[in-house]
């Protein structure tokens, strides 16, 4: 795979055109029996959506999701709740049914003061961490982190943290002193064009460093000024985390990529791409498939 680029490589297969995403080729790297797509969302226009909410998407139902799955080739994933839902993950937990409960999971959102025998309920829901989304108006903020932490680890779940560069940069000496695991969506939101360079990814790294911390090879263009179709200075962030710690990242789709309304980036490439940042057969399959396994409780995959 080293010194592909993913805009470069030859499509030989077709699949069917899914919602919320360009094109309708399949990628040109084959993802591994058991590969998991570790973060996207379902939206319906059914459920309530919380006051004050800024993300508000159409419909994106799970046979939609299904059909992306048929094109990228992927078996498993982890379906996160978003802000648009504030702490009602009723809509998740039921994808979740639908998508099938043994090949996916849940990260939720709960209020600063849910009770333990909540936080049970969800775990037999197939609930495995909270997401902290906090560059969004929502129910937690960084002070929840130091009372649901704790809470979060006991149950051996892990704290899912979206957040802006600042609120790195401001809350490092925190995130160090969390217990328990900690999940950075979509890059950590490394900022460009200072990328490796910059504040937030060397705090990111000294927490991965610690042996604690993980990051989602997602969203590239949350964070990217090159941008589409190949958001290179993303791609060398997300090739330095991995070659720094292969063994805590994961992969996310992003689907059906909320942030994105001009237009949605093609899903196949996307997937391509983290194969190139990943360098080769072995660590594209860890990320896929083991890394989940571990950090979500899948069961492991026989050969």
């Amino acid at each position: 795979m080293a010194g592909l680029t993913a805009s470069a490589l030859p499509r030989f297969a077709t699949a069917q055109e899914v919602r919320w995403s360009s094109g309708s080729e399949k990628p040109h790297f084959v993802p591994p029996p058991g590969a998991t797509d570790c973060h996207f969302h379902t939206y319906d226009k059914s459920y309530p959506v919380m006051k004050g909410a800024t993300l508000l998407p159409e419909d994106a139902l799970p046979e939609d999701y299904r059909a992306l799955q048929r094109r990228i080739g992927t078996t498993r994933g982890v379906i996160i709740q978003p802000s648009t839902y504030g702490t009602d993950n009723r809509l998740q937990i039921a994808s979740r049914r639908a998508l099938g409960p043994e090949n996916f999971r849940v990260v939720a959102v709960v209020p600063e003061d849910v009770s333990d025998t909540d936080l049970q309920g969800l775990d037999e829901q197939g609930v495995r961490g909270v997401r902290f989304n906090l560059g969004f108006p929502g129910a937690l903020t960084v002070d929840s982190l130091k009372s649901l932490a704790p809470r979060l680890a006991n149950l051996g779940w892990h704290c899912q943290i979206n957040m802006r560069p600042k609120q790195i940069e401001d809350n490092a000496d925190l995130l160090a002193s969390l217990p328990g695991g900690l999940v950075f969506d979509h890059l950590a939101q490394i900022p460009q064009p200072a990328g490796l360079e910059s504040a937030p990814y060397k705090i990111i790294r000294g927490l991965l460093d610690r042996g604690k911390t993980w990051v989602k090879l997602s969203g590239p263009y949350v964070s990217s000024k090159q941008g589409a179709p190949d958001y290179a200075d993303a791609g060398a962030v997300a090739a330095a985390y991995v070659k720094a710690a292969p063994e805590r990242m994961v992969w996310g789709s992003d689907w059906p990529h909320p942030s994105e309304k001009e237009r949605k980036p093609d899903d196949a490439h996307l997937l391509d791409l983290f194969a190139v940042w990943a360098g080769g057969e072995a660590v594209f399959k860890r990320v896929l498939v083991d890394n989940p396994a571990e950090l979500y409780g899948f069961p492991k995959v026989v050969p």
